[in-house]
């Protein structure tokens, strides 16, 4: 899959397994439906120093791009996203103080700098709610949490909008392709397996 700019719309669907998280980022047809995989990310649990690889198909031999901390176990870590030659093409870090009462992130590449966070100020203190209370923290949130991340101007530059569906789908889009697609993949699947963090 080229990393075209102009891809503005896309899925990304989680697969539980017994050592990894596992996301597939498919193309999406004019209804919404996944079609193409256009890369597979693989997420090691418990890695000291948090890096997810997207692969281009099912064998996992070629890399297309992957994000990464720069530091390890650290909340406020600035992750890299990296082409598949290893040079950083974006970068994304959450901001932990914005973050007490909505989850918060600042996302930069080439050309866009943005800040993203939840959408509802309500399913964001509810989600907190559910995290804390005991017996609840074991059962999987039911709650669909969306981002929107805004350049300085306002302009609307990637949404990641959790579906309703037993394993969590995203459908991401990025208006006027103005963000690579690589990075915007990565700060979705971001959003998934680090909002916890």
């Amino acid at each position: 899959m080229e990393h075209s700019a102009s891809i503005e719309k896309f899925s990304v669907t989680q697969k539980i397994t017994m050592m990894v998280n596992r996301y597939e980022v498919r193309s999406v047809d004019p209804s919404g439906n996944p079609g193409q995989l256009m890369a597979l990310a693989q997420q090691k649990r418990a890695a000291f120093k948090e890096e997810v690889r997207f692969f281009a198909d099912e064998s996992r031999q070629t890399v297309l791009f992957s994000f990464k901390a720069r530091q390890r176990l650290d909340l406020g870590a600035t992750y890299d996203v990296l082409d598949a030659q290893g040079n950083p093409i974006g970068s994304f870090r959450k901001n932990f103080g914005a973050s007490l009462l909505r989850s918060t992130w600042q996302l930069d590449a080439p050309g866009v700098q943005a800040v993203g966070s939840e959408r509802s100020q309500g399913v964001a203190i509810a989600r907190r709610v559910w995290e804390i209370v005991p017996f609840l923290d074991a059962i999987p949130a039911p709650f669909l949490f969306h981002f929107d991340f805004r350049d300085p101007s306002g302009q609307l530059v990637l949404t990641s909008e959790r579906r309703a569906s037993l394993r969590d789908r995203y459908d991401v889009t990025v208006p006027g392709g103005r963000l690579d697609w690589r990075v915007a993949a990565a700060m979705a699947v971001a959003l998934d397996a680090l909002q916890s963090r």
